[in-house]
Parts: structure tokens; sequence; C-alpha cells
């Protein structure tokens, strides 16, 4: 079987203990995720953790750091995700703005919290990314800032439809 996996990312935001999360409606389940979301054609990676921020926490995200790239197949179903966590800070929140569809609401939680809630995390992923961060997992920027060199032939889509040998993602995997 071919690997397609959906290509994403997240941003893991940490201020004074706490982690910038979303609760977001899944499949008629609320759960938990760090603003996260699909990487759109045409897009750079960071470029897609801003926007993903933006659009699920009215939050403006200011990327730092490559945390790290993780691997996720969806248990029981023929899905995968190849997610790239970034970190940073955020500033200029505004409440007034309306949030994506299925985003509830975003909150600010502890580690400890987020544990407390592992039933209610959309996947693994979101608690590995923050354990990496807190063991300080970074890598530069530039280390994923180009790596799709011709960003506008490559989609999650483009993945899910040919073979995952694919020279744009070479230097990621």
């Amino acid at each position: 079987m071919i690997l397609r996996p959906d290509l994403t990312v997240a941003a893991i935001v940490e201020r004074d203990g706490r982690f910038l999360l979303v609760e977001e409606r899944v499949s008629n389940r609320l759960v938990f995720n760090q603003p996260a979301g699909h990487v759109e054609k045409g897009e750079q990676f960071i470029d897609a953790a801003v926007r993903e921020t933006l659009e699920e926490t009215a939050w403006t995200f200011h990327p730092e750091a490559l945390v790290g790239i993780y691997f996720w197949e969806q248990p029981g179903q023929p899905r995968s995700f190849l997610r790239a966590a970034f970190c940073g800070r955020v500033s200029g929140h505004d409440p007034a703005r309306r949030l994506d569809r299925g985003i509830e609401r975003a909150v600010w939680l502890t580690r400890e919290q987020i544990v407390a809630r592992s039933a209610r995390l959309r996947s693994p992923m979101v608690l590995s990314c923050i354990d990496d961060f807190l063991e300080g997992a970074r890598y530069p920027l530039d280390v994923i800032r180009h790596v799709l060199k011709d960003a506008s032939k490559l989609s999650t889509a483009d993945l899910r439809t040919h073979p995952f040998d694919h020279p744009a993602l070479t230097r990621v995997i």
C-alpha cells in the first residue's frame, strides 16, 4: 500500500506555563488540538501555521522554530497525517474575529490539564508536540522554509492521488 498522508501544520504556543489549544467538534465529538490544519496548495508550511492559528484562535502567530515532524496513522481509518509543528509566540488577539467552522473556542491549559483530558485529545500528536517542546526540541525555521520547491504543484489532495515519492518531500522524510 502506498502511503499518502495529509500534510498538516500545528502551532505550539506556551505562555506562563499554559499552552494555546482549540476545542473543536470532530465527528460529533469535542476534542482538543493545537491550532492546526492542512497545508493548502501553493502554501509554505510556515505560512500555513500562521494562517491556521489566526483562523482557529484569532491570535497572530509568530513562528520561531520547528519543534518536529510527526507521523500518525488514524486507527481504524485509511488516513494518516504528516505534521510539521512550530513553536512561537502570539500577539494581536481579536476577540471579535469569527473562528473556523467546528472550532468552539481557544483555551490556555497547563500540561497537567492537557494530560487530564487525554481521552479528548484529537490525536497523540498533541501531547507529543508539547512534550518535545518542553524537552527543548528546536530546529531553525530554514530547515523547512523551502521544503516545497515548487509549492504550486503540490497539495494534500495531490498526495492522496500520487505516490509518496514526490521530490519536494524527500528533504522532510
